[in-house]
């Protein structure tokens, strides 16, 4: 599995399972045909309630922890001090692992101060609890407070997809030296019928899906597609036997619409896209 190195040295897999939406058994399972087939990062979340069954998962994948990249989240309602601490200790014993290799902050929430979650999140890195420390769903005006109060800020997590196309977003965290994590990488699926990439897909004798996540990669960006099924989970895996073209890069990116698919009515958004 390819990877791309974090600025604290440490390797993080390109490609890894999203695990919004999967709970129970069905989470379980596809965790654990994940590994099997040579996933080695996994993305779950406080809000996912399902932390224990990646752990079990995990454990009896059997495979080294050191050879894992775990990463979660806080909730934004978990944002103070002492809350994030608790929630961390909390994730760390329904994973059975020691550490995360990576802990976002998941949503921004105006009403806490940030200064006293990165304060929080400082400690935890010198406590050995968490590698790195990242964001998710932050825009470039609350990336610039964040950096103000942090300068271990390793990735920010957001929707990205060719609908939603956050090349500002990409160029600034680029800058500061941030790795840009896409969830939702496929659209939830609703783009996949789209004529540029569906003709793309034809001419690399691959799916639209995989088109995607091409297309992201050759960005610059990590990619976590939820997928539960084998099929899924591995087709997902098929995408480093081909490249787009400068030119064909160029029409995805000039497909112009702008569809966000994850919008809670608390988001902090410069500007809402329909």
């Amino acid at each position: 599995m390819k990877s791309l190195t974090l600025p604290s040295g440490h390797e993080m897999p390109l490609l890894g399972l999203g695990t919004w939406q999967l709970t129970g058994i069905k989470c379980r399972e596809a965790v654990k045909q994940a590994l099997a087939l040579g996933y080695r990062h996994i993305d779950t979340a406080w809000v996912y309630d399902n932390h224990e069954e990646v752990g079990k998962a995990i454990k009896e994948s059997k495979l080294s922890r050191d050879k894992l990249f775990i990463t979660s989240k806080v909730w934004r309602d978990n944002l103070h001090y002492n809350d994030v601490l608790v929630q961390c200790t909390q994730a760390l014993k329904q994973l059975k692992t020691d550490y995360l290799d990576l802990y976002l902050i998941h949503w921004p929430n105006k009403n806490i101060p940030m200064q006293e979650t990165f304060e929080a999140l400082h400690e935890l890195l010198q406590q050995g609890k968490i590698l790195n420390i990242g964001v998710s769903n932050f825009t470039i005006a609350h990336l610039e407070n964040a950096l103000k109060l942090s300068k271990k800020i390793a990735v920010n997590q957001v929707e990205f997809h060719p609908y939603l196309n956050q090349e500002e977003l990409l160029n600034y965290c680029t800058k500061n030296k941030i790795k840009l994590t896409a969830y939702s990488p496929l659209g939830r699926g609703q783009i996949l019928s789209d004529k540029t990439l569906t003709a793309l897909a034809k001419a690399h004798n691959k799916s639209p899906a995989q088109v995607c996540l091409r297309w992201l990669i050759q960005k610059g960006l990590i990619v976590i597609p939820k997928a539960s099924s084998s099929h899924h989970l591995k087709t997902n895996m098929e995408i480093f036997d081909f490249k787009l073209s400068a030119k064909e890069t160029k029409a995805i990116d000039s497909i112009g619409i702008k569809r966000r698919f994850v919008n809670p009515g608390f988001n902090e958004f410069d500007e809402l896209l329909s």
